[in-house]
């Protein structure tokens, strides 16, 4: 099996650990990831702030590159996922002039709805040797990766459940909520971080309200705000996993904390407490 593979800006910084795991975890499954030969940026939360047109045109270049190679694209990253998705609806609906040649005749995957497929699920199962028993989580998709559902297909974006399925194929105990969907803050802490600490509070207080010993997370940013704002909270220690993590978690025999070493909330004491960490 093979797709083109849009990374996105964020694996290639601050989220370097979510595109190792990434790549240890489709090698582990046998599904080959073609990295989209000279990539750009998708434009993110700037160009639809500021130019409707820009907002198309940036993804459809990848779009177009992915065309050429023939491929379905899986992107890991929930705004590079939604900015991909809103470009191909403009193409589809003759909204916008490209320099390329887009045909819109491609499947856009975000990595969690491409994994939680029936067949996949089977095929991790199948490669789980470390169920993580014991581990109980909640599932965060943050609102970019769902909404709005014209765009991203998500006909359940108040409950959506890819998330749940894959962690759950994992062994992890998920655990129900009703804040999966809510808005962390995104970047709005660049400009009023007292905003975007309140949302990733509250998001995080109900986390442990409702039992959860991590939260599994598909999204950088949603990632980085719950968090880094954990050590402005006395006494909480909420890990923070990517879900390719978890999965990595249950793939191999073995794992240290190097694994983790870009988390800010360390998730050994609670990786050693259930038996998953030495």
């Amino acid at each position: 099996m093979k797709l083109s593979f849009y990374p996105g800006c964020s694996l290639e910084g601050m989220a370097n650990d979510y595109a190792r795991s990434i790549a240890e975890v489709f090698k582990d499954l046998e599904i080959e990831l073609v990295e989209i030969d000279d990539w750009s940026c998708c434009g993110s939360t700037a160009a639809h702030s500021l130019d409707q047109m820009m907002s198309a045109v940036l993804p459809a270049r990848n779009l177009a590159a992915s065309e050429e190679m023939g491929l379905d694209i899986v992107t890991p990253c929930a705004m590079c996922f939604n900015r991909l998705s809103f470009s191909l609806s403009q193409i589809k609906k003759n909204l916008v002039d490209l320099p390329w040649n887009v045909t819109g005749d491609l499947i856009i995957y975000d990595m969690t709805r491409f994994l939680a497929q029936d067949a996949l699920l089977k095929k991790i199962k199948n490669r789980v040797i470390r169920p993580l028993t014991g581990l109980r989580v909640v599932c965060y998709y943050g609102c970019q990766m769902v909404r709005p559902p014209k765009i991203t297909g998500f006909s359940d974006y108040e409950n959506p459940l890819t998330l749940d399925r894959i962690a759950e194929t994992a062994g992890a105990r998920v655990l129900d909520w009703s804040y999966k969907s809510t808005c962390c803050g995104a970047s709005i802490g660049i400009g009023r971080k007292e905003i975007q600490e309140s949302l990733t509070k509250r998001i995080l207080q109900k986390a442990v309200q409702t039992g959860a010993q991590a939260i599994i997370v598909s999204c950088p940013l949603c990632q980085s705000n719950l968090d880094i704002i954990q050590k402005k909270i006395p006494g909480l220690k909420l890990p923070i996993f990517y879900f390719t993590e978890i999965l990595r978690l249950s793939f191999k025999e073995n794992i240290t904390k190097k694994y983790f070493k870009m988390h800010f909330t360390d998730p050994a004491p609670v990786l050693t407490k259930i038996g998953l960490m030495e």
